[in-house]
Formats: structure tokens, C-alpha cells, sequence
């Protein structure tokens, strides 16, 4: 029966879920938001549709996200969205699949455990976990396995994860609870100090991807925000620039550039020499801020460059490992130490 059983790669992320399928790529590419109603305690609907939900449900439908800072905040609304994607994908079956799922690097042994529980609760037969950096890496073509150093900054929804590999392992690692959630955060909070207007979080991540630079443009467009005036409570509209935006983000900006920093000002001599050869590889959604990767490598004087598909690079590399996952079964679940043991011993070639 084994044969049979589908592997899925999943990237269980704060802001999107994404699954890869073995021959297919990826398949699932929905924001991570559930919509239940409270009276019942029923899921009325996962992902695109109840992301449209957020901000606009009426006292009896709660549309949130389950997961936070890159683990699961809410365990039932995880499992129900989990089942939800696993049977979009192979639909009801008898035969269980088996789950590879990505993780951020410093999770602790009960968020995976959390992880794990939950996906089996969701219809797996077995669940794998990987750490995102060493997903990043792969899926961005990096062979894990040499001695050489690589350095990647992964920037998703509710975490940043900046990690030096080598040997198929993580050498050095930081990962900070500040990625595109913190920045539409600081873009809402922004807009209602400086023009007293209140938007949403779907508002504020528009605004982050029309006009979100990490330098203000030279043109300095103008964009319309519409929202409500916290003075008189009735709607209104502004026209916010670039300047604007790049002034909002600074904070959490200048946190993953120290983040970055101090993860180098860790790395050994040797494995920093070789970044200064190969330099850094940017990886995730936060990737696509217009300007973050010049604004790193002018504070850090490496080379920077954003990896190809940088929203889908971690699925891509997750769902690579999928063909190891027989090698995994004599190790306990869960443990991603083990993982890296195999991967250097066997010395896999991506």
C-alpha cells in the first residue's frame, strides 16, 4: 500500500499555505486564514474565500489566522485549515499521505510536536518537518551538502530566518519574529498616527506591494488609502507617497538588517571568506521589497540576490527533499537534527 501513498511538501506559513506535489509542483498556493462561525464552532470556509473575510464579518463569523510568527497560535482552526489543503489536493482518500512540512529554524520541540500533531489530526500518515532555511537553500539551487558556506535570508509572513549553511546543516542561525505581517503592522500604524485614519490589514499589505520601497522613489507617486477618520468615525481618503511608505518601514527593516549582521558577525572565518565569494541569497515574499536587497548588501558590503520564485522557493526546495523521505523513517519524527545528520552523511546532491 505504500506505493500508493501520495508525499506532499507543504509551507505552512503565517501569511500563505503552499503544497507541492511530487510531478506537479505547486498545487495550493491560498493565503493561511479560516473563517468559522462562533456559534457553532464550524469552518465555513479556508484560504482565498475567507481571506476576503478579514475585517468584514458581521458578530457571528470570526475570519482569522491560525498560524503566528510561524507556528500554530490557534491548534483547531490549524488542523481544519491542514485537512482543508490536504483534501484540495488528493482529495478523500483511505490511504493516508505522507507530509514533508517546513518550519522556521528555531522552533521549539513543542511547536513541532504542535506541528506534527495537528497534520496527522488533519488526515497524514506520517509528517516530516524541515527547517526553512535549509528549504530556502535547496529550492534555490544551493547544493546543502558542500563544505562551502551559503547564506540565506528567508523573509515570510511572520518571520525572517537568516541562517549560514554548510554539510547539509545549519552552522549559524537567527529567526526573529519580524517579516511582512510586522511591516503592513507598521504601515497601518503609520497612516493612523500621521493622517488619524484607521485601514485594515488587507489595505495595508496593497499599499506595501503598489508602493512598499525600502528607498523612496525618485518620482514619488502618489497613492489614494481609503479608511475611516478615528476623529469623527466616518470614512475618508489620503494620498500616501513612497516617502511615506519607506519612513513606515523603517523599524522593522533595520531589525532584519541587524538580524543579518549579527548572524555574520557569527559565522567562522572560513565560512565567512566563503560568502564573500558566493554571497547572500534572498528568499520569501519579504524578498520583493522594492529595494531591501541593495539596502542589505550596502550594509553588509556581500553580494545580495534574490533567488528565483522567491515566494515559492521554500515549497520548491521542500518538495525536492521528497524523494529522501524513506531514508527519514528509522528517525523520530519531528526531530530535524536527525534530518541534517542524514543529509551530511549521505552526502545527497540536490
Amino acid at each position: 500500500m505504500d506505493q500508493f501513498r501520495r508525499k506532499l511538501a507543504i509551507d505552512l506559513g503565517t501569511a500563505s499555505v503552499l503544497v507541492y506535489v511530487k510531478g506537479k509542483g505547486v498545487v495550493v498556493n491560498e493565503p493561511s486564514v479560516v473563517a468559522y462561525d462562533t456559534y457553532t464552532n464550524k469552518i465555513l470556509t479556508v484560504g482565498k474565500e475567507a481571506k476576503k473575510m478579514l475585517g468584514r464579518t458581521p458578530g457571528n463569523i470570526t475570519a482569522k489566522r491560525p498560524m503566528k510568527d510561524g507556528v500554530i497560535a490557534d491548534f483547531n482552526a490549524t488542523e481544519k485549515m491542514l485537512q482543508y489543503f490536504i483534501e484540495k489536493t488528493v482529495g478523500k482518500s483511505l490511504i493516508r499521505p505522507k507530509l514533508l512540512i517546513c518550519v522556521p529554524s528555531q522552533i521549539t520541540q513543542v511547536q513541532r510536536r504542535a506541528v506534527i500533531q495537528a497534520s496527522r489530526y488533519a488526515g497524514s500518515n506520517k509528517t516530516y518537518l524541515i527547517e526553512e532555511p535549509l528549504a530556502a537553500a535547496i529550492g534555490a539551487g544551493v547544493d546543502i551538502s558542500e563544505t562551502s558556506g551559503n547564506m540565506i535570508i528567508d523573509i515570510g509572513g511572520g518571520t525572517t530566518d537568516v541562517a549560514v549553511i554548510a554539510l547539509g546543516g545549519i552552522v549559524i542561525n537567527k529567526s526573529i519574529p519580524v517579516a511582512g505581517d510586522e511591516l503592513d503592522h507598521e504601515i497601518s500604524e503609520y497612516i493612523k498616527n500621521k493622517y488619524n485614519m484607521m485601514i485594515g490589514e488587507r489595505t495595508a499589505e496593497h499599499i506595501k506591494i503598489k508602493i512598499g520601497s525600502v528607498f523612496p522613489k525618485d518620482d514619488d507617486e502618489l497613492f489614494e488609502v481609503r479608511g475611516r477618520n478615528l476623529i469623527n468615525g466616518l470614512p475618508m481618503h489620503v494620498y500616501v507617497s513612497s516617502s511615506d511608505i519607506s519612513e513606515a518601514m523603517e523599524r522593522p527593516v533595520q531589525a532584519i538588517i541587524d538580524t543579518v549582521r549579527e548572524v555574520l558577525e557569527q559565522t567562522p572565518a572560513e565560512l565567512a571568506a566563503d560568502l564573500f565569494e558566493r554571497g547572500v541569497i534572498m528568499t520569501g515574499g519579504g524578498a520583493m521589497i522594492q529595494g531591501l536587497d541593495k539596502r542589505i548588501e550596502e550594509t553588509i558590503g556581500l553580494k545580495v540576490k534574490i533567488a528565483e520564485g522567491p515566494v515559492t522557493c521554500v515549497v520548491r526546495g521542500t518538495g525536492k527533499v521528497l524523494n529522501r523521505l524513506e531514508q527519514m523513517d528509522h528517525t523520530e519524527m519531528g526531530e530535524m537534527e536527525s534530518r541534517r545528520k542524514i543529509i551530511e552523511q549521505r552526502a545527497i546532491k540536490y
